[in-house]
């Protein structure tokens, strides 16, 4: 049995309390995809929802949890897609929601988070800072603080993803999650190990942004001054101790990949899947580029997580 503290009767229930508008994404082979990159692969598309990310199936669970506690507000830090959805589920059950992000977010996320109504603040610093303020504004204000990945409700609404992927047919070699503060990768891993657990549970994270996976191998929390990466989506420096337990338990493996290998994938993306994507959701692809030999013959999903993307730094990196 798999033990971590996530629960698979929960992880069931919650598809409820989740807006089906997030649910049972599309999942499909992507054979275009697959040539080139030597494997079979399929695809988990997580993008075309209202908020353009997975992280909705765990704000619905929050929202929902704390409009029935008779809550009204919430705050959360946010690199910006776990804003827009705590904006979108505040929104829907009438809370009144704060997202503190980093000033060099990326443009489109901090405009989307306006655009659905949150109080948005902004400091001169990375994610880190940004959680640091939001913590002071909880104990401020007196409302609740929605972290992501160590908040149970942002990993189980994650893990309604493991559940698709393994009643999907035909069997999965192996899945490739994007890895940040870890509530995907967790999630998902957790309901393939329980479900499928000759399933090889791989998590992907850019060299730039290497805490969790430098933690997963050590068996410790290893933290990092900064991160340098252009998947803002993954750019933690403090993996959550409760969240990296639960890493330990579920995931087969965890890699590193490089920048460029990141921007092969978008444009790789976008020409064979006709996908536009954030630097995150092609963790995948790049980690498939870095070791063709070793996905070489199998089958392999990806997570697609996301695809709030600034335009023009879009465009730079698929033009580049």
């Amino acid at each position: 049995m798999v033990t971590t503290r996530l629960d698979l009767a929960r992880i069931r229930a919650a598809r409820r309390d989740i807006d089906p508008i997030f649910l049972d994404t599309p999942l499909y082979p992507c054979d275009a995809l697959g040539r080139e990159l030597g494997c079979t692969v399929s695809i988990k598309l997580e993008t075309a929802n209202p908020v353009r990310s997975f992280k909705a199936r765990g704000t619905e669970l929050v929202a929902g949890l704390l409009a029935g506690q008779g809550r009204t507000a919430a705050v959360c830090a946010s690199a910006g897609n776990l804003g827009q959805a705590l904006a979108w589920s505040g929104r829907r059950r009438g809370l009144d929601v704060t997202v503190v992000a980093s000033h060099k977010a990326p443009a489109a996320k901090l405009d989307r988070i306006r655009a659905l109504g949150a109080e948005l603040q902004l400091v001169d610093g990375d994610f880190e800072l940004a959680r640091e303020r939001a913590v002071s504004i909880a104990r401020e204000r007196g409302v609740r603080l929605v972290e992501d990945s160590l908040d149970l409700e942002t990993c189980e609404g994650a893990a309604t993803i493991g559940l698709e992927l393994a009643s999907g047919t035909p069997a999965f070699d192996a899945v490739l999650i994007a890895l940040g503060g870890g509530a995907l990768a967790t999630g998902v891993g957790y309901v393939l190990k329980t479900l499928a657990p000759d399933v090889e549970v791989i998590c992907v994270q850019p060299h730039g942004a290497p805490a969790m996976t430098r933690s997963w191998h050590r068996r410790r929390v290893v933290t990092t001054d900064s991160t340098d990466t252009i998947a803002d989506g993954v750019a933690g420096r403090y993996p959550i101790p409760e969240v990296l337990d639960d890493l330990l338990t579920v995931a087969d493996d965890a890699v590193l990949v490089h920048e460029a290998s990141i921007v092969t994938g978008m444009p790789m993306l976008l020409e064979r899947a006709g996908l536009v994507v954030e630097p995150s959701a092609a963790l995948g692809v790049a980690a498939v580029l870095e070791n063709r030999d070793r996905f070489a013959g199998r089958h392999v999903a990806t997570v697609i997580c996301g695809s709030n993307v600034d335009p023009d730094a879009y465009h730079r990196w698929v033009r580049a």
